[in-house]
């Protein structure tokens, strides 16, 4: 039963923090999510025990999954120690834990006759070139990235990257989509 009150505990303080953090009062929470400013603030002091019809729709109100609400995962260590893996002419290294929504992945990428085919995915990419140069396709156009250079770029858009005259180190941060059409993939 301590279990249970501890994880209560975290998602109080969590609900709390997450809602001052938006800058969102008791109001303002319970008007997105037709629950009473009173029971948001029983919820968040703990006279009120906190059920799955009060917390899918705060969930959802603060922008966060219900899983991250619930979690006791430790930040205990915090280091991420990233493995080389390699697909075709792209190493890959990934800088982020699989959990979240973004994922943050350093690429090696050699030069290649061709890109890849453009491709489209919901969301948006960032890319930062640490060294080479990076040609990337938006579309009909091409664009090189310099060393030192970042791109941003929405994914609508049909797009593909490579190196340009030797290899390039690229960090780049993809929503879930974007690893999958970038990385889970033959370069």
């Amino acid at each position: 039963m301590a279990r249970t009150g501890e994880i209560e505990q975290v998602v109080r303080d969590r609900l709390r923090s997450l809602r001052n953090t938006l800058g969102l009062s008791l109001d303002e929470l319970a008007a997105r999510t037709d629950l009473s400013p009173s029971t948001i603030s029983r919820i968040e002091t703990g006279k009120r025990t906190i059920s799955l019809d009060v917390l899918l729709p705060l969930a959802g109100a603060l922008q966060v999954d219900v899983d991250e609400l619930l979690s006791l995962r430790s930040d205990n260590d915090v280091v991420i120690r990233p493995t080389a893996s390699s697909s075709g002419k792209r190493t890959v290294w990934m800088l982020s834990r699989p959990t979240g929504a973004t994922t943050a992945v350093k690429m090696r990428l050699e030069p290649t006759r061709r890109l890849p085919e453009p491709r489209v995915h919901p969301g948006h990419d960032w890319m930062f070139v640490v060294s080479g140069r990076v040609r990337l396709v938006l579309g009909a156009r091409e664009v090189t990235v310099e060393t030192g250079e970042a791109a941003e770029f929405a994914t609508m858009t049909p797009h593909a990257f490579g190196a340009i005259g030797g290899p390039a180190e690229i960090i780049v941060i993809f929503d879930r989509e974007g690893l999958h059409a970038h990385v889970h993939r033959e370069a």
